[in-house]
């Protein structure tokens, strides 16, 4: 019996995290799949067939093109802000006050972004009427701030800084004894990159992508912030759903909705697990 004890004492670590995802990700997945597939009190298939609907299409067209092309932009030069970074000294200065900057502005997000963005580049945002009184220049144009050009500047303003945090430690996992072996054999730095470590660190840059592209499909907070009017993406459209009075009796189209955003997040994650599982065989 103390033997059994004893091994079932470190699963009891487990259980606060366990109450936490059943709280907050277990139950409210049971109570979107349940209100997904009825209507008024009674299974119906009614709102799953309004995500057949053009508008709710193009709101998860937009979010697509949103995360993908944020994850894109993320990715490539949050990547190369961190092979910067792992290029100095590990234990430097710059290093350290790097990432601790990366690691605030990854969840630098919410109302205070969207204010700051609306504050500088609005139409009478401070760097808006530099330019047009100094320069006779009107950045602003047709208000692209409060559409989807603007979502993406917007959230490329965390996406890079995150992926700094996720993309260092493969970075890090390059072994200089790699390098020097590919120096010994008569190998430029183009050609180790493109022969040893491109390939290597390939996995682990597109997992770290794939988690870009899952934060910024289920980020709703800056964009309600920014975006007053229309519902360019699916997070602003589920709000529609449930308080609009255009969309008045729908309210369960915004549990197919989150359905429909929780089965892409899924297979976005699914695909960033197989990754990381591939790259944790050369970083152990």
């Amino acid at each position: 019996m103390k033997t059994r004890a004893r091994r079932l004492l470190p699963t009891l670590g487990l259980v606060p995290f366990l109450g936490y995802l059943t709280v907050f990700l277990f139950i409210p997945t049971i109570i979107i799949v349940v209100g997904a597939f009825t209507d008024h009190g009674r299974a119906s298939l009614t709102n799953i067939q309004g995500l057949a609907n053009p508008t709710v299409w193009q709101a998860l067209k937009q979010s697509l093109i949103l995360s993908a092309s944020t994850a894109a932009i993320g990715a490539v030069f949050g990547s190369l802000l961190a092979y910067a970074l792992v290029s100095g000294n590990p234990s430097g200065l710059a290093r350290r006050a790097a990432t601790s900057v990366c690691g605030v502005l990854a969840q630098f997000g919410g109302v205070m972004l969207a204010f700051a963005f609306i504050a500088t580049l609005s139409y009478s945002g401070s760097l808006t009427d530099l330019l047009r009184d100094h320069a006779g220049i009107d950045i602003f144009g047709s208000g692209w701030l409060f559409a989807l050009p603007g979502l993406i500047l917007v959230y490329s303003y965390f996406q890079i800084p995150l992926m700094v945090i996720v993309f260092l430690p493969a970075l890090d996992g390059i072994r200089v004894q790699w390098r020097e072996a590919a120096e010994n054999l008569g190998a430029t730095t183009w050609q180790f990159w493109r022969h040893v470590g491109g390939p290597l660190l390939f996995p682990a840059f597109l997992g770290s992508a794939l988690l870009l592209f899952a934060n910024a499909f289920a980020s709703y907070a800056t964009a309600a912030a920014l975006v007053s009017q229309g519902n360019p993406i699916t997070p602003l459209y589920i709000r529609a759903a449930l308080t609009s009075e255009i969309i008045l009796g729908r309210q369960n189209l915004a549990y197919a909705l989150a359905l429909e955003m929780i089965v892409v997040v899924a297979i976005v994650m699914a695909a960033y697990a197989l990754l990381v599982r591939r790259t944790s065989k050369w970083l152990s």
